[in-house]
């Protein structure tokens, strides 16, 4: 049984958790690769539904990543939002985060790429961070200006790909957005150990993906919070669920940012729980989080 402290009070939230909990049943990762995607898409086609103003197209980048590219009816400034998507690095595609891309671009007023990157176990590390640095070069390869966008293993990528483009000294990156991300923190200290059993997403479950990706310990890209130096980085936006394992690592990775010059917001949201974004339509504290996050991509893509 869940521990109740590790539990929202929200009375909406506690009810988007019911309706998540439908879809999967208990030890749902000892479950096939292949049944739980299905589980997930089901999950997200559940929560799809947008009333967004955009216009959308399928492409290929580079011949090789499939991606979709966004615009949206009022268009309010030239920076490119690059979107990538969470699913512990295994499950996920354009579909499954379609209504949130739509709804970000909308609100931010920009046009926004969103990549469906290779998945682990079939392709192990880095398949999914070259994936992605792909489709950023493309971009920035027209003299576009970008803001990164990730959630959960998505936040992993886009922090990891700011990490590379300022070691690489690439121009163009404006920002990034990190919702719930992992970042590679210790698994027996702080919110790893108190949100052990978290609604959404366990310790556990963390282990279990990290393992699955294949990343070497201690590579600054896939576990930032391994990295030493943190200056030079792009401006960061970062958001925690507060009932969540990986609160922890949002917190710590935007005080390295602070502490090394970086400008950088930490948020954390009181009544959330991993995956909150989907809620941001039937729970008051998950439509807060969502309008404070367009903001800070507004302000990150200098829109005013």
């Amino acid at each position: 049984m869940t521990d109740q402290s590790q539990r929202p009070t929200e009375t909406e939230i506690l009810e988007f958790i019911a309706q998540c909990d439908a879809f999967y049943p208990e030890g749902a990762t000892d479950a096939t690769i292949a049944q739980q995607r299905t589980w997930y898409d089901a999950l997200c086609a559940a929560f799809s539904a947008t009333a967004a103003s955009v216009t959308w197209i399928d492409d290929v980048v580079g011949g090789q990543v499939p991606v979709r590219r966004y615009t949206p009816q009022v268009l309010r400034s030239d920076v490119h939002l690059l979107y990538i998507h969470g699913g512990g690095f295994v499950v996920g595609s354009l579909d499954s985060h379609h209504a949130i891309c739509a709804e970000i671009s909308e609100g931010v007023g920009a046009r926004l790429t969103a990549v469906d990157y290779r998945l682990a176990p079939e392709h192990l590390w880095p398949a999914q961070i070259d994936d992605c640095d792909l489709v950023l070069k493309d971009l920035l390869s027209t003299g576009q200006q970008v803001v990164v966008i990730g959630d959960s293993a998505g936040g992993t990528l886009a922090a990891g790909l700011a990490r590379r483009v300022a070691r690489e000294g690439r121009a163009g990156l404006r920002g990034q957005a990190l919702i719930y991300p992992g970042l590679g923190g210790d698994l027996g200290r702080g919110s790893y150990v108190s949100m052990a059993q978290a609604p959404g997403l366990s310790t556990a479950d963390v282990r279990f993906y990290r393992d699955l990706l294949g990343a070497p310990e201690g590579d600054a890209e896939a576990q930032p919070l391994s990295a030493g130096e943190y200056a030079g980085l792009a401006p960061a936006y970062v958001t925690g669920a507060f009932f969540d394992p990986l609160h922890d690592d949002a917190a710590d990775y935007a005080v390295a940012l602070i502490r090394a010059g970086v400008e950088a917001w930490f948020r954390s949201e009181p009544q959330m729980i991993h995956s909150w974004l989907r809620a941001r339509h039937m729970s008051p504290g998950a439509a807060e989080g969502f309008a404070v996050l367009i903001a800070a991509v507004r302000h990150l893509s200098g829109v005013r």
